[in-house]
């Protein structure tokens, strides 16, 4: 637990000044009960009650101070929260996927780290699915239920083209707009450098592609929209330089081009990340799901000492209404 405002603690001095009130008028009542002389007086006019009876009013009432001062230092827990209400996963199903030179197949090995990805987000967070070749479509739209884009990541098809442009444009689509604020503000630029003029999205776009674009809208034009916007790429550049695909009996070389990938992931501030097997996708896509799936934050837990406070005062205030006929 951290105090945001520890400085405040210095009001402990109250309930502790309090307690020490309470016991000095406690040892001074026992003195006076011993000097008074009719003793066979002394039971009607101060008659014994159970010792928890007496103190507890007292007690409660000290606790509810103390849940207070705490309060008013602001404890926060360390929670983990979702860092994109809205997540696009964008894979790359040309026929340059079906190469072998990752196992069993590029296609194969990036499916299942996609569905790898899906399940370390957050529950609360939407992932939303494209597929992209020569055009990109969205396969499911932004969604809290993983099995779906799990589902969809399963049945995948492959196509002619490659389209990465495209892809974010159409992931770009997919994300909500950020709130407006409550009062217009003049225009300006903010400070990460996106133009406000243009409408700031939430969330943020995985995007795995072995490729170079050859349709469609360019990368940069692309990456410049999505920066425009706030929203990052992170990239992941998946295969070897020694893959070919067999098409109509030629075998044709698909190396990996991961330099428009990098510059994407450069423009918008996202993540970038060279995979040439199985396990090293793997790894990236834990790595961006660290980043972009939680964030620590301290929350705030005063609501919950004021609430405790609260009980504590009414626990003080019964107790001595049923015991004594007043407040403490």
């Amino acid at each position: 637990m951290t105090l945001l405002a520890p400085e405040r603690l210095a009001l402990i001095l109250v309930p502790i000044l309090l307690a020490a009130g309470y016991l000095l008028i406690q040892r001074r009542r026992s003195r006076y009960a011993l000097r008074f002389t009719a003793t066979a007086l002394l039971d009607s006019v101060a008659p014994d009650r159970p010792g928890w009876r007496r103190h507890l009013p007292a007690a409660a009432y000290l606790a509810a101070v103390c849940l207070l001062v705490l309060g008013a230092a602001r404890p926060a827990l360390a929670m983990n929260v979702s860092a994109s209400p809205t997540i696009m996963l964008a894979l790359d199903v040309s026929y340059s996927m079906n190469a072998t030179d990752v196992s069993p197949s590029r296609i194969q090995a990036a499916e299942t780290a996609a569905s790898q990805f899906v399940d370390i987000v957050p529950p609360g967070t939407k992932v939303g699915l494209v597929a992209f070749s020569g055009t990109a479509s969205v396969e499911v739209e932004p969604t809290t239920v993983h099995d779906q884009v799990k589902q969809a990541i399963a049945s995948l098809q492959l196509g002619p083209g490659t389209a990465i442009g495209e892809a974010i444009y159409t992931s770009l689509a997919q994300l909500p707009r950020v709130a407006a604020p409550a009062a217009p503000a003049a225009p300006a630029t903010p400070a990460n450098g996106t133009d406000a003029t243009v409408p700031q999205l939430a969330g943020s776009i995985v995007l795995l592609s072995d490729g170079k674009t050859n349709q469609g809208r360019s990368d940069a034009d692309a990456a410049a929209a999505a920066k425009a916007a706030g929203v990052k790429v992170s990239t992941i550049a998946f295969g070897t330089a020694n893959g070919t695909v067999v098409v109509q009996g030629q075998t044709i070389p698909v190396p990996v081009d991961s330099a428009a990938l990098q510059a994407v992931a450069n423009t918008t501030g996202g993540q970038y990340f060279a995979a040439a097997s199985a396990d090293q996708v793997q790894a990236a896509y834990a790595d961006i799901g660290s980043s972009v799936g939680t964030v620590h934050e301290n929350r705030e837990i005063t609501d919950w000492l004021v609430a405790a406070a609260l009980v504590a005062a009414v626990v003080a205030g019964a107790g001595s209404l049923a015991w004594f006929s007043r407040l403490p």
